[in-house]
C-alpha cells in the first residue's frame, strides 16, 4: 500500500491513503482534508461586520492578513452555543482564499483509506447541505462526515467574502 496520501473525491475502492483533520459540531464529527487545512487556532476577538449573512461571524487579523469567520453551526442551521475553551477557529483555503470556521472542538487527524469512504447519504438532516458532503467513513466506534471545503460556499458567497 502506498503512503502518498491523495485528495478526497469522494467514494470508492481506493486504497489510498488520505488524512483527515476532524472535528465536531453539535455532537457529531466531521472531517476535512488535511491539506486544505491552513492551521488551527483558539478562539479570538472577531470584528463583526455589518450586511452580512447571519454565518458569517466577522473578520480576524491573522498575523497581517484579514481572514473572514464563518461559524459552521449556523452555516449548517444548527442551535448556536456559547464559545468555550475546547472552541476552535480553522483557516481552511477554498479556492485560493483563507477562510476560518468556528467549530465546537478539534479532535485529532486521521488517516483512512479510500476504501473507508461511502458515498453519503441520499438524504442528509440538520440543514447540511448534499453538495459538500464528499463520504461517510463508518468505524465501529464512530461515524466521520468527510466535507468538501471548496463546495461548501457559492461562487458568489466565496466572492463576497473574499472582499472582506
Amino acid at each position: 500500500m502506498s503512503n502518498a496520501l491523495v485528495p478526497i473525491t469522494g467514494a470508492g475502492g481506493s486504497s489510498e491513503l488520505a488524512q483527515l483533520v476532524s472535528f465536531n459540531i453539535c455532537n457529531e464529527e466531521y472531517g476535512v482534508e488535511v491539506l486544505k487545512v491552513r492551521e488551527i487556532i483558539r478562539m479570538t476577538t472577531i470584528t463583526h461586520m455589518p450586511n452580512t449573512p447571519p454565518y458569517v461571524e466577522g473578520i480576524i487579523n491573522l498575523r497581517g492578513k484579514v481572514i473572514p469567520i464563518m461559524s459552521m453551526r449556523k452555516r449548517f442551521g444548527l442551535a448556536e452555543t456559547a464559545s468555550d475553551s475546547q472552541t476552535r477557529i480553522i483557516v481552511i483555503d477554498i479556492a485560493g482564499s483563507l477562510t476560518g470556521f468556528i467549530v465546537d472542538s478539534v479532535a485529532e487527524v486521521i488517516r483512512i483509506t479510500g476504501s473507508e469512504i461511502q458515498p453519503p447519504p441520499s438524504m442528509t438532516s440538520g440543514g447540511l447541505e448534499q453538495e459538500f458532503i464528499v463520504g461517510v467513513v463508518n468505524r465501529a466506534d464512530r461515524m466521520l462526515i468527510l466535507l468538501d471545503p471548496d463546495k461548501m460556499l457559492s461562487r458568489t458567497e466565496r466572492e463576497y467574502l473574499g472582499e472582506c
